[in-house]
């Protein structure tokens, strides 16, 4: 096929020279064809007649207009669906490969008589107008704190303008998480933008007798403290925060090619994981200091303290040690029985005080229902009731690793005295809290391993280490006339 260039090329050569067949040969083309483009005075693209007609039968013409008719009355009809109704409808007829064809004719369809679509219009971003946070899980990270799956998500922050970012890893799409995350971002910049914006979380608004969403009080305070004002999107409009959507997905990709160089997906703590994110971030953000720093010029100057990242609650301590946090239970030292604790809620942690000294600290547990025994807190009462053991609600935190449930079974398959197993073996786990788990764990897998008798006594003597008696000696008593016979030498 001969192209506009080829034909410039010919009238060019021609005019140089006026030589037909030395023209057509310098444009690549033949004397006939040279003859007919010049002939005609046009270009290629100028000649060439749009097709209006069918190369071949329509194999839908009997049905289109039945299909209009319905594409008419439901425009979101799939062209699949419709095709597959025409298949059950018409056995024999219309065959599986013929769905890509069906589908073009119903797109022509759409574009020719369809209704009109939503278009979506590109906006400027002003420098310092705003900061945008969102949520994104990194199960496709594929991380592990210490051999273990990590399941979590990021608390993201993103300037539009600039696309500076910044992150903090979070369990939920929690307002502790919003509020930490938030004010990670903001300290590290110094400034604060206009307006700060989210999607509609729960964790930002709720619901409004109207069918809208309306700010949550606490989340308002939190944004204003920083002198923002709190915006959102409209309800089911995530393209309105298109911006902060792209990078949720950009960045999980730079942490994939940075695990990728580092060799390994595992860290220590979930502390090391969040420092290691923050250092990518801020390698990717060096890129972006240019257009950051318009913003900078434009952003207010972060004149406020930093808000507590917790919030504080009260719980009564119950008879069996425990404390009820967001619907879940947590165990408290046993010396607190019927006190009340005040309790600090934070993103990934409990802390419990009582008269303003700290007593214990948890995990938090996510979801309700769920539950959290530090054997320690109730042990001792549980060696003085043994018989509580066995149906026990919490019984599982009474095997504090895998060896000391393995002992258990081994106990009760040597004795048949259930009560006096079930003593033994909390007093086991009695020293387990006094010397230290990971020693009475040592000496378990000994025992086990030796297929020796597991007694409280032959636990006691493995991890306690032996008495020193220091040898007896006589009293001394001191000659002070030797040291006249020194002083009396040192002058001779």
């Amino acid at each position: 096929m001969v192209t506009d260039t080829q034909v410039r090329k010919l009238m060019q050569e021609y005019e140089r020279h006026g030589r037909k067949g030395r023209a057509a040969r310098a444009a690549g083309m033949s004397r006939t064809t040279a003859r007919r483009y010049m002939g005609a005075g046009k270009l290629p693209s100028e000649m060439r007649r749009l097709r209006t007609w069918r190369t071949r039968e329509d194999p839908f013409a009997e049905d289109w207009s039945e299909i209009a008719e319905r594409l008419e009355a439901a425009p979101e009809l799939e062209a699949k669906t419709l095709f597959e109704d025409l298949c059950e409808r018409h056995p024999g007829w219309y065959q599986e490969g013929q769905l890509r064809t069906f589908q073009r004719r119903v797109r022509e369809w759409r574009a020719l008589s369809g209704p009109p679509k939503r278009l979506f219009f590109a906006q400027e971003h002003r420098p310092g107008d705003a900061m945008q946070t969102d949520f994104t899980w990194c199960t496709e990270l594929r991380v592990t704190i210490q051999g273990e799956p990590f399941s979590h998500q990021l608390c993201h922050q993103v300037l539009p303008y600039s696309n500076w970012e910044w992150g903090t890893v979070c369990q939920s799409e929690s307002l502790l998480a919003i509020r930490r995350g938030l004010q990670s971002a903001l300290f590290r910049l110094g400034r604060a933008p206009k307006n700060h914006q989210t999607d509609n979380s729960t964790a930002a608004t709720h619901s409004l007798a109207d069918g809208k969403r309306g700010f949550n009080a606490e989340y308002v305070a939190v944004v204003e403290h920083f002198g923002m004002k709190p915006r959102t999107t409209m309800v089911g409009e995530k393209e309105q925060d298109g911006d902060i959507e792209a990078a949720n997905g950009a960045l999980k990709r730079r942490l994939e090619q940075h695990l990728l160089l580092r060799g390994s997906r595992d860290f220590a703590s979930v502390e090391e994981w969040e420092a290691w994110v923050q250092e990518v971030i801020v390698k990717a953000n060096r890129g972006r200091s240019e257009r950051l720093a318009e913003e900078m010029r434009v952003m207010r100057q972060l004149d406020v303290a930093r808000l507590p990242e917790y919030r504080e609650m009260e719980a009564r301590v119950n008879q069996g040690g425990m404390i009820r946090v967001k619907n879940n239970g947590y165990s408290m030292p046993s010396r607190l029985k019927g006190e009340r604790v005040r309790v600090r809620v934070y993103e990934r942690r409990l802390e419990a005080y009582f008269k303003g000294k700290l007593q214990a600290t948890f995990e938090r547990l996510r979801g309700e229902g769920r539950w959290r025994v530090d054997y320690r807190h109730v042990i001792d009462s549980m060696v003085d009731h043994p018989g509580a053991f066995e149906l026990y609600r919490y019984r599982d935190a009474l095997f504090p690793r895998e060896v000391f449930r393995r002992a258990h079974e081994a106990m009760c398959g040597a004795s048949n005295r259930r009560w006096r197993t079930d003593l033994e073996y909390l007093r086991i786990v009695q020293l387990a809290a006094r010397e230290g788990e990971q020693e009475v764990a040592a000496a378990l897998e000994l025992l086990l391993g030796e297929g020796a008798e597991i007694t409280s006594d032959a636990v006691r003597e493995l991890v306690t280490p032996p008495v020193i008696e220091a040898p007896a000696l006589a009293p001394l008593e001191a000659d002070l006339g030797e040291y006249d016979v020194l002083h009396r030498a040192a002058v001779a």
